[in-house]
């Protein structure tokens, strides 16, 4: 395909997205089971498109005074991937499965300047109802966080510990540029490519086959390490997912103690048991909430590690979608299920034991805000700063620009290179 199909394939993907209301990822997937004369570059283009679209969709459509797929693709392609207006008009011109040619109006506002008069949260990308939120954790930072929040993210590696380390692992993976991150000691980064660029698919690697590396963003590794468990300890992951922090959390302890990986939600947890086979992890004891209960660990966890159910706003750079779909009712819920996660969590803790509290949010409602109610709530925990962990467990790292008087932690694109993510630990009083 032309890069003029492409775009015409970008704008129909787009169109099913608005009409259905449906994740980018199905679209994307059906519209390649109904186009498959479209090769794999055929298909990573039109994806990157559409996923940039929706990531820079308010200030694309600030800039072409229009929300219509059509607009947003092509300002998609003269001015985030800085082809041009000349061309983006030869493509349209020269393949006849384009889309039409640019009018007057679309050349116009395609050669403007960025208008100085934009809206904040247009010049953010972020939605206008969650505008005042970054305003009030970023201040005057707040569109720099919002347009890191818009780019593309990384692959990010995590070495296992337990079958290799990172040195060996980086040699095997030279050929597709990884390098070490900056910040967590075990990070491997393969930075994202710009425009039309396609990134590797690292899954076929042998040193993943093997289980010398999990995917695992810088920001969820350097949460698990925060925790610092440690070998011989009783640890729980309440909200273990598909299981990426619980082996990291297994890495720590040198497959030594024991380690039980819980999830409200069962088909959440079903990838664990493969990936656990795979990393040479044996401390893990997986409980199903269909057949098993957790009355057995009440006080006796050396650390509960909760990754909460939460808006995502941390992780827009790679679900630019659900930045779009998100309501106040929806943040509302995941306020609740915080709230409820927090207090069945903490009954497992032991005293001297300490909780971990994160999310991949950085909007304060669900980060200091539930860190202070829970403590509000409960005065048999204290805080213990996240702060002083990392700067006594990861010496010569820069600390986070953000965090707060009880030393709780908030990652971000613009400020740390990551995902956005929030970090709190408290300790039950002995």
């Amino acid at each position: 395909m032309k890069d003029g199909g492409r775009l015409a394939a970008a704008i129909e993907v787009l169109t099913d997205i608005e009409n259905r209301h449906r994740p980018v990822q199905v679209a994307l997937r059906d519209w390649g089971a109904a186009h498959r004369f479209a090769g794999s570059g055929d298909r990573t283009v039109i994806g990157n498109l559409v996923f940039d679209a929706l990531r820079n969709r308010a200030s694309l459509a600030a800039r072409m005074k229009s929300t219509e797929p059509r607009a947003l693709v092509l300002g998609t392609y003269a001015l985030t991937w800085e082809k041009g207006v000349d061309a983006l008009a030869d493509a349209l011109a020269l393949d006849r499965h384009a889309p039409e040619p640019l009018t007057e109006g679309e050349i116009s506002l395609l050669n403007d300047a960025p208008d100085s008069e934009m809206k904040g949260h247009e010049a953010a990308d972020v939605p206008e109802w969650l505008w005042p939120g970054f305003q009030s954790i970023f201040g005057e930072g707040a569109i720099e966080e919002g347009r890191a929040l818009s780019t593309r993210a990384p692959v990010d590696l995590r070495t296992n510990t337990l079958k290799s380390d990172r040195d060996k692992v980086l040699k095997r993976l030279a050929h597709i540029g990884a390098i070490p991150t900056q910040r967590s000691p075990y990070g491997m980064r393969i930075e994202a490519k710009p425009g039309l660029g396609r990134m590797p698919h690292v899954q076929a690697e042998e040193g993943f086959r093997k289980g010398w590396f999990e995917l695992q963003d810088e920001a969820s590794q350097l949460a698990a390490h925060l925790a610092q468990a440690k070998p011989g300890e009783q640890v729980l992951d309440y909200c273990a997912g598909g299981g990426g922090k619980t082996l990291a959390l297994a890495a720590s302890m040198q497959n030594k103690g024991q380690l039980f990986a819980y999830d409200a939600d069962r088909l959440r947890l079903a990838p664990i048991h493969e990936r656990l086979q795979r990393a040479g992890v044996r401390n893990i004891q997986v409980r199903d909430p269909a057949s098993s209960s957790l009355e057995d660990l009440q006080q006796r966890m050396d650390l509960v590690f909760i990754d909460a159910p939460c808006t995502g706003t941390g992780v827009w750079r790679r679900r630019p979608d659900s930045k779009w779909r998100i309501a106040e009712k929806a943040l509302n819920d995941r306020i609740e299920d915080q709230q409820h996660v927090l207090d069945h969590a903490s009954q497992y803790v032991k005293p001297g034991g300490r909780l971990v509290y994160a999310t991949c949010s950085v909007l304060p409602q669900e980060n200091e805000d539930q860190a202070a109610h829970f403590l509000s709530r409960n005065s048999n925990f204290s805080a213990k700063s996240a702060l002083a962990v990392w700067k006594d467990t990861l010496p010569g790292v820069p600390a986070p620009k953000y965090s707060n008087e009880r030393g709780e932690l908030l990652l971000t694109p613009a400020s740390t290179g990551t995902d956005g993510f929030f970090i709190a630990i408290f300790e039950r009083k002995s």
